[in-house]
């Protein structure tokens, strides 16, 4: 393992320009910017409104992917674990995937939901898991892979809550493989779109504060 040099507080942690080496956010990571908060509580916001939009619109691809066997609802709940990943792939900071996350959950409360409380309470324990994803990789990895992780270890969690809220009636053989539905299904979709978006964000110029804007702008130079 090449040994990591040590930056100033002030600059950004690049960790140099190589290709493929993620650019960290500035040091030290627990110092939070204005723009980081403003910018987590924004994308918090919009994925809570999208969230709301998606409670009322995926009963239709739930009940037919269920109607086939019933742990593929954990298919249709792979979005909602989309904001954790965005928010850290795109801060850089500890806290960040699980504020964002949370951000939305209560956004999405506002319009009011059937889930009630329980929708903090999924917020809390998705944003965990995807926090938990990026702590493993040190805060040092924001590439496809670091999402791909992000998005699967969003579900466990969440997937343990329903298994006693929702569906404690289920045998196990159906709890496991929700389990491996929804946490596949959240490497793909939550971590393969989240990734795909930052990187369409930073491509249309909306993240040249943060590391992502930084990285598209290097590969453009190369």
């Amino acid at each position: 393992m090449a040994a990591h040099t040590t930056t100033p507080a002030s600059a950004p942690a690049t960790n140099g320009p190589r290709r493929g080496r993620s650019i960290l956010a500035t040091r030290p990571l627990m110092a939070w910017r204005t723009v980081d908060i403003l910018t987590i509580a924004f994308l918090g916001a919009a994925f809570g409104v999208a969230y709301w939009g998606w409670g009322q619109a995926y009963e239709v691809p739930s009940t037919a992917l269920t109607t086939v066997y019933p742990p593929l609802a954990g298919i249709t709940a792979a979005p909602w674990l989309m904001a954790g990943v965005v928010g850290g792939l795109v801060v850089r900071r500890p806290g960040a995937a699980l504020l964002c996350e949370v951000v939305a959950a209560l956004v999405s409360m506002v319009p009011g939901t059937k889930w009630g409380f329980s929708t903090f309470l999924a917020g809390v324990l998705q944003g965990l898991g995807a926090e938990l994803a990026f702590a493993i990789l040190g805060y040092a990895v924001y590439g496809l892979g670091a999402a791909a992780l992000a998005g699967a270890l969003s579900a466990p969690l969440e997937v343990a809550y329903e298994w006693v809220t929702y569906y404690p009636d289920w045998a196990w053989d159906h709890k496991i493989a929700y389990l491996a539905i929804m946490t596949a299904a959240g490497a793909v979709i939550a971590g393969g779109l989240g990734w795909l978006l930052t990187r369409a964000l930073a491509a249309a110029g909306a993240l040249n504060a943060f590391p992502p804007g930084q990285e598209h702008r290097e590969v453009r130079a190369v």
